[in-house]
């Protein structure tokens, strides 16, 4: 039921991008990509691990002309499906050996890099993943076809990307208070951590404190002491700050100076953004805008 709920997610995501799709509907559809099917006596994860290692094996890398021939959005789907059955969110192996599969030419890869942008990097795509898109900016960064200022936006877009990454320490971080108090980050104990990088201006951000407030489970956490949440402010307008205070259980500060900006140590393309961290502050969720994901992430290590 949550595959279907991604590729779902992941086809709605992809007809924003509409004008293109509706030029290709008037074209004829020459190909279609051919699934395959594990054999009958594999269940459970000895099938998706065949899976991983077999779905794109009636696709010809080789063949360019498949990129003139394919809808887009179908191809979209495709991936979205393979992303969603036999990968994961945190496994960026298979991706890996796409991409060398897809180095065969510079055409190929640019196709397979274009998809992997719109699926793991852009903000609003449910399968947003820097641990899967690692992989992709390696793969172009070691390609021959690109120059040295063709790599420099994948290269910039890698140095934000392995920042902060799941299971790894978070990057430590100056914050202030309203009080005028200056602190940091790894100062603050508990046995998980909620960073919650947030613009009261931001409509999406009032919807995400909301449904923090709203949670049982997080207000359990806070009164217990368990968790801890820290509301970091990154930009400069600190009056606009102060006219929206937060709750008390939280800790509130801003950036400043916009050092995390400056030093990059944060990917603040987007915002909200949500960061869970256990007691040694290595990361548990990434940038991530879903209060059920923090939920379903606490309950798993509060067993």
């Amino acid at each position: 039921m949550r595959i279907v709920t991604i590729v779902f997610a992941v086809l709605m995501f992809v007809s924003c991008g509409g004008q293109q799709k509706s030029k290709e509907a008037n074209q004829p559809q020459k190909f279609r990509f051919s699934r395959v099917l594990p054999p009958a006596h594999l269940v459970g994860e000895e099938a998706v691990a065949w899976m991983a290692d077999h779905y794109w094996d009636r696709f010809d890398f080789a063949d360019t002309l498949i990129i003139e021939r394919a809808d887009s959005a179908e191809m979209m789907r495709v991936y979205a499906e393979y992303v969603a059955t036999c990968v994961g969110p945190y496994n960026g192996e298979p991706i890996k050996k796409l991409m060398q599969k897809a180095s065969v030419s510079r055409k190929m890869l640019d196709y397979f890099a274009s998809m992997s942008e719109r699926l793991f990097h852009d903000p609003n795509s449910p399968l947003r993943s820097d641990e899967l898109y690692i992989p992709v900016l390696e793969a172009q960064l070691a390609s021959p076809y690109y120059d040295e200022y063709e790599k420099m936006v994948p290269e910039y877009d890698l140095s934000l990307a392995s920042q902060n990454r799941i299971f790894q320490k978070a990057n430590d971080f100056r914050y202030t208070t309203a009080s005028g108090r200056t602190t940091n980050l790894y100062s603050v104990k508990a046995d998980f951590i909620l960073i919650y990088i947030n613009n009261p201006g931001c409509p999406m951000c009032r919807d995400i404190q909301a449904q923090l407030e709203a949670t049982p489970l997080i207000s359990e956490l806070l009164a217990s002491g368990v968790l801890k949440i820290v509301a970091l402010y990154p930009d400069e307008d600190i009056t606009l700050w102060k006219q929206h205070p937060l709750p008390k259980e939280w800790i509130s500060g801003y950036d400043r100076g916009c050092q995390i900006e400056k030093n990059r140590t944060y990917d603040l393309r987007a915002i909200p953004a949500l960061y869970l961290l256990d007691k040694d502050k290595k990361v548990l969720v990434k940038d991530s805008t879903s209060v059920p994901q923090l939920v379903q992430v606490l309950a798993q290590f509060l067993q």
